[in-house]
């Protein structure tokens, strides 16, 4: 490349030979000339105007700055957006688990204040980094999938826990007469009418004549009716093949294919039937067979709720093995 320079007032021309790489050294040190020019320029323009208050200077750089305040407060709003949902999506949940802990606590047994209760904390203060707003959102992401395995999981307690609480309830553990005393026995006795010795498939709960009988378990009323050995007689069939007859009443208060829930008011003490004074004659039959109802009861007195119930039913299943079956129903029993 050839640069021919003349000069106006001597009329002389020199001519300047650029090969390649002078032209590039040349080239670049131009270009890297004109940035410091124009850095130093932008400086002095800006910085000056600014300090000076020269009015399009001023102009200028409050416009930069208010764009730039705008970008990073349109930023801030569209990440406190997302933390807001977020948030609410949390609180939603949170309050959908602490329902569901409520429920479970109150099937389990368990005081739900307890489970309120602000746990202590406490320890040395060791000060660490800033969370980002990356950290952040990845910290409430983990602990919003946290809280859906926890409701899955509080959701299917509470399940298998009403599916328990709905078996136990069909279970005879609670007691029949109260307050009562406890006469005779389940097993084999001393007839008190014929003075032989007979078999007594119950047990017999002195009290005075209209004592409350209770229910021992919820069902269904499968008999109501007058029987010559029972008198007035009630049956509730609790599923399971289980049942449980009370007789003697002096009056009965539901009737056959009535619902029952655990702990209802049946019927009242009496003698009728085949009896010699006011008492209730309580029998648990499994499969027809005559079982011991105070394994039941005394099951329920020693143990929790859900225990008793886990104790009882398979000891007199197993049991049906090495039982003899009994008649359910005495001769002229309709």
């Amino acid at each position: 490349m050839q640069l021919i320079i003349t000069d106006a007032w001597l009329a002389k021309s020199r001519a300047i030979h650029l090969s390649g790489t002078k032209l590039v050294l040349t080239t670049l040190l131009m270009s890297f000339s004109l940035m410091l020019v124009a850095a130093a320029l932008y400086h002095w323009v800006f910085l000056k105007g600014a300090r000076e208050g020269w009015p399009v200077v001023g102009t200028l750089v409050r416009l930069v700055v208010k764009d730039e305040f705008e970008q990073r407060d349109r930023y801030m709003r569209e990440n406190l957006d997302v933390l807001a949902r977020k948030l609410g999506e949390m609180q939603a949940k949170m309050t959908q688990l602490e329902s569901l802990g409520e429920r479970v606590s109150g099937l389990a047994g368990v005081n739900p204040n307890d489970i309120k209760a602000k746990p202590g904390q406490g320890g040395a203060l060791i000060s660490g980094r800033s969370l980002s707003m990356e950290q952040l959102l990845a910290t409430m992401a983990d602990l919003d999938g946290l809280t859906d395995q926890r409701t899955d999981l509080m959701t299917l307690m509470e399940s298998r826990l009403f599916d328990q609480k709905i078996r136990n309830m069909m279970v005879p553990t609670q007691q029949p007469v109260s307050p009562a005393n406890l006469g005779s026995l389940f097993g084999w006795r001393i007839d008190p009418i014929t003075g032989q010795s007979a078999l007594h498939t119950g047990l017999d709960f002195s009290a005075e004549q209209g004592a409350t009988i209770l229910a021992a378990a919820g069902g269904v009323v499968v008999a109501q009716e007058f029987h010559p050995a029972y008198g007035n007689m009630i049956e509730i069939d609790h599923g399971n093949e289980l049942i449980t007859r009370y007789a003697h009443a002096s009056k009965t208060l539901v009737r056959r294919g009535d619902l029952i829930k655990r702990g209802q008011k049946i019927a009242e003490v009496g003698t009728t039937g085949r009896s010699t004074g006011a008492h209730l004659h309580f029998e648990v039959l499994v499969q027809g067979v005559p079982q011991d109802p105070e394994k039941f009861l005394a099951a329920a007195r020693k143990l929790p709720f859900q225990q008793s119930v886990r104790h009882a039913i398979p000891t007199h299943i197993a049991a049906l093995g090495q039982s003899k079956p009994l008649e359910n129903r005495l001769p002229g029993q309709r």
